[in-house]
């Protein structure tokens, strides 16, 4: 059986620093080559193959999937929800294009597998808000949440077309202490445990009773890593998975967090990314990928809080 030999592309980003490390581990650090547009993050130095790579070099991408005998890609650069409110028509190119030219050098290079993630901002206003289905009314109102449905139905076209293997999960707002988030709508949910630890309180950019779907990310880059291994025929869609873990309220993340901080305190101060969060879902059904390839989340919101204080605490003390 040939090695695999995979290369992300987005590899310093929230996602991409912790999926990377997960596939060295699996992979071997030599046959996981990884990429942004900055120089390496601190913990992706020395332990294995890097490149500085624009997502937009098709002809950069090509020489590296070449030179390095690449088999599966993983693109996981793109422009976030709330940075792509500010500059739409970049996100759309960023976001699009970067798929576009992947997809055809999936097809050229006869590649194993591609990895693309979509997200819970596929969903809008006219959506079903609780428990949102599989299968639903879909009329995205962000350029984000457009691109990521345009870039679904692609993948989906490639798949029948060309029979290329391109899997993907709608991710739900997603909760790190190794890397930061990038410009997203739920970044609060990272925020305020680095708040709570530096200064004990925390001014939410969401109103108090707005609830989100989240994922602890340990529990997104498993789910990952489980659906690129699940054999081809348990895979029942070529759009995205949903996938979901906990829903939460800025209010009760809160809660969570007094439970090892007794005097922390919150108070909320809704902007713009207010009327973006209120278009998405409050809970996601998930019962697809449960079903097909046996998706499952081990964290619940008090046990993530106690891991995400915990780390980020040695984090701050070792940042001094």
């Amino acid at each position: 059986m040939k090695q695999e030999k995979i290369l992300i592309i987005g590899a310093g980003g929230q996602i991409g620093v912790e999926l990377t490390l997960a596939l060295r581990k699996l992979y071997g650090n030599e046959n996981v080559v990884a990429t942004d547009i900055r120089e390496a993050h601190p913990l992706l130095k020395d332990n294995g193959p890097y490149y500085i790579l624009n997502a937009m070099d098709v002809k950069g991408t090509h020489e590296i999937v070449k030179n390095e005998g690449i088999t599966q890609i993983y693109l996981l650069a793109a422009m976030l929800s709330a940075t792509g409110e500010k500059a739409p028509h970049k996100a759309w190119e960023i976001n699009m294009q970067s798929l576009i030219h992947i997809l055809d050098l999936g097809v050229q290079e006869k590649l194993t597998k591609i990895y693309w993630p979509s997200s819970m901002a596929v969903f809008g206003h006219s959506t079903p808000h609780d428990g949102t289905p599989q299968k639903t009314i879909i009329e995205p109102q962000t350029v984000y949440g457009i691109s990521k449905y345009a870039g679904e139905l692609w993948c989906q076209y490639y798949n029948q077309r060309w029979g290329l293997d391109v899997r993907s999960l709608r991710y739900p707002g997603l909760i790190s202490w190794k890397s930061e988030p990038g410009g997203g709508t739920t970044d609060y949910a990272v925020e305020i445990y680095y708040e709570a630890l530096k200064n004990k309180k925390y001014t939410s950019f969401l109103s108090e009773n707005t609830c989100l779907p989240m994922m602890y990310m340990d529990d997104a880059i498993r789910g990952t890593i489980e659906l690129m291994e699940a054999p081809v025929e348990k895979l029942k869609t070529r759009m995205a998975y949903n996938i979901s873990a906990i829903s939460f309220t800025p209010k009760e993340i809160a809660a969570s967090i007094q439970k090892h901080i007794p005097d922390f305190t919150i108070d909320y101060a809704p902007d713009f990314r207010q009327a973006i969060a209120d278009g998405w879902p409050r809970s996601i059904d998930d019962t697809a990928a449960r079903t097909d390839w046996g998706w499952k989340n081990n964290f619940d919101l008090d046990k993530m809080t106690e891991e995400m204080l915990q780390h980020l605490k040695v984090k701050l003390m070792q940042a001094v």
